[in-house]
């Protein structure tokens, strides 16, 4: 995989989500088990990263493996918790409240301006 092309992808998603893109930081690791892409935001951004239940991040996990499957290689992603970072009280999920959608032109955009 050309080095870094999975860490830019990366950072590129996250600081379109995030209210604060200037402290989005990765750092890129490769071992025997592959590659791991330690993610570092503002602790207020958190919650825009991992998103309701954590579809956010799985999301961002899984369009990061499809990357790295592109070239051969195991990507994972680790978001990085501050040691005595505390989470605010969790919100119950409710079934009526309204969901965020993207039509696959927008999803299909974003990605065109993301070249790989």
């Amino acid at each position: 995989m050309p080095e870094e092309q999975d860490q830019a992808f990366v950072e590129y998603v996250v600081k379109s989500l995030v209210d604060n893109p200037d402290d989005v930081r990765t750092e890129r690791s490769v071992d025997e088990m592959g590659v791991l892409i330690t993610l570092h935001i503002n602790p207020n951004d958190m919650g825009q990263v991992i998103g309701r239940m954590g579809q956010t991040a799985k999301a961002l996990r899984t369009l990061l493996r499809v990357v790295g499957a592109k070239h051969k290689a195991r990507v994972n992603l680790k978001i990085y918790e501050p040691e005595g970072s505390h989470r605010g009280p969790r919100r119950e999920h409710r079934d009526d409240a309204p969901a965020a959608t993207a039509s696959n032109e927008d999803v299909q955009a974003d990605m065109d301006d993301f070249k790989l």
